[in-house]
């Protein structure tokens, strides 16, 4: 049994999942989500890979849920070695003049406002060692991703800070760019997109396990 534990926010589906069973060998694997039996299945599959995962099926905009979280964390293991963010919210696209106030709010809440809440309560589970990662995303700034591309460099703004303030006490931050891949948000924004072109999520969380373990 490993003794290096990961938070991986956003566990349920897509990148995160696919992180998630890439670092079950490695690290015991503390899998967020707000969708239960998409949890289940992780757990599953990182068992049958002779792995151990936590499930905590809680929304990221639920202040008082991660505040448990952490404060579990912090009982059961004293910290956490890494943290991998995937968690976001995409909004139905819409020209930048009628974007909807609900869609904006919502966006707002689960990216910018649900990663800061996070930062403030991981920080101290990842003290000076651990290591933090986030992933950027190239849609930001194109045409009718207003709200997307908007609180995506929100929040990419918010990390890069901490980076930069972290650089030289810790934790590590860093930021990663994934490839495209058949995501349920990549779905949403490119309904007609040739899916069998992209990069499957297993493939490119092999890809990108080296640098997110730095």
């Amino acid at each position: 049994m490993t003794d290096r534990i990961a938070l991986v926010t956003g566990a349920s589906r897509g990148l995160g999942a696919a992180i998630a069973a890439a670092l079950a060998p490695t690290h015991h694997v503390i899998a967020v989500g707000r969708t239960t039996g998409a949890l289940e299945e992780l757990d599953d599959a990182i068992q049958a890979a002779g792995g151990q995962a936590t499930l905590a099926p809680m929304d990221i905009t639920v202040d008082a849920a991660m505040q448990q979280l952490c404060r579990g964390i912090f009982d059961r293991w004293g910290r956490l070695d890494l943290w991998v963010h995937t968690a976001i919210h995409a909004t139905p696209l819409a020209p930048a003049a009628h974007i909807g106030p609900k869609d904006f709010a919502k966006a707002l809440d689960v990216n910018v406002t649900g990663t800061q809440r996070l930062i403030s309560y991981v920080a101290p589970l990842l003290g000076q060692a651990g290591r933090a990662v986030f992933f950027d995303d190239a849609c930001a700034g194109e045409k009718f991703f207003g709200t997307y591309g908007a609180t995506k460099a929100a929040q990419m703004a918010l990390v890069r800070s901490w980076a930069a303030e972290t650089a030289r006490t810790g934790p590590q931050v860093t930021t990663l760019a994934p490839a495209p891949m058949p995501t349920a948000l990549r779905g949403r924004f490119f309904p007609g997109e040739d899916r069998g072109a992209l990069t499957p999520c297993a493939v490119e969380a092999a890809r990108l396990l080296p640098q997110v373990l730095g």
